[in-house]
């Protein structure tokens, strides 16, 4: 197996995770191999979901990166299929989210308290199908299975995400990296990335990504 590498220099490297690898064990070590050198994870995707991911190749680009990171100069944006569509095609969804470490699931609750964090995004619906709907999707927080539990506490579940309600078992959860725009940890550059996922179900389905739409 070979990591599809989009764009490499002295500092990072941009590549698709493949849905099932571990984001940081399996991609590091199978960046490492192939590519040589340490590899440094500074973002993560869940398993199940794949997508454009940025690695580091030293520490200092690591913590450079981070700090991006942190300092909200790091931007990433997703594609997603739900089952259904919500009332208003765009607009934002704030809630306080729980993680049940022991269960590896997250949860809505509707009180802060010990272990519970804010949580926000940004959708934007660009297209409908029969019985899905296509997002694009802004995270402005990154919180443990953001994406998925919140659209799936409105009704919305990601197609093949069955932790979360979803009756599809016919695809990998339909959540795909698809963007994103940070300045390059050593030079300051602005660098900007984009990947469609393959047409296979349920990305197929829907005209917005045939015309090559990024």
């Amino acid at each position: 197996m070979r990591a599809e590498i989009i764009y490499e220099d002295r500092d990072i490297i941009i590549c698709l995770k493949l849905p099932g690898l571990d984001s940081q064990k399996d991609m590091c070590s199978l960046l490492e191999q192939q590519l040589g050198g340490e590899v440094f994870c500074v973002h993560r995707l869940d398993r199940e979901v794949g997508g454009l991911m940025a690695y580091a190749r030293s520490s200092s680009a690591a913590a450079a990166l981070s700090a991006a990171i942190s300092g909200q100069r790091f931007y990433k944006e997703y594609l997603a299929v739900t089952g259904g569509c919500p009332e208003e095609p765009e607009g934002f969804m704030r809630d306080l989210l729980f993680k049940d470490a022991s269960k590896n699931k997250s949860y809505v609750v509707k009180r802060m308290r010990r272990g519970v964090r804010q949580a926000e995004l940004e959708y934007k619906l660009l297209e409908r199908s029969v019985d899905s709907c296509l997002f694009k999707i802004k995270l402005h927080t990154g919180r443990s299975h953001q994406i998925r539990v919140q659209f799936a506490s409105r009704g919305l579940p990601l197609l093949g995400d069955t932790k979360y309600g979803s009756k599809e078992r016919g695809c990998s959860i339909a959540l795909w990296s698809f963007r994103l725009a940070f300045p390059h940890p050593v030079n300051g550059k602005s660098l900007e990335f984009c990947a469609l996922p393959e047409p296979v179900f349920p990305w197929e389905e829907f005209e917005y990504l045939k015309t090559g739409h990024e």
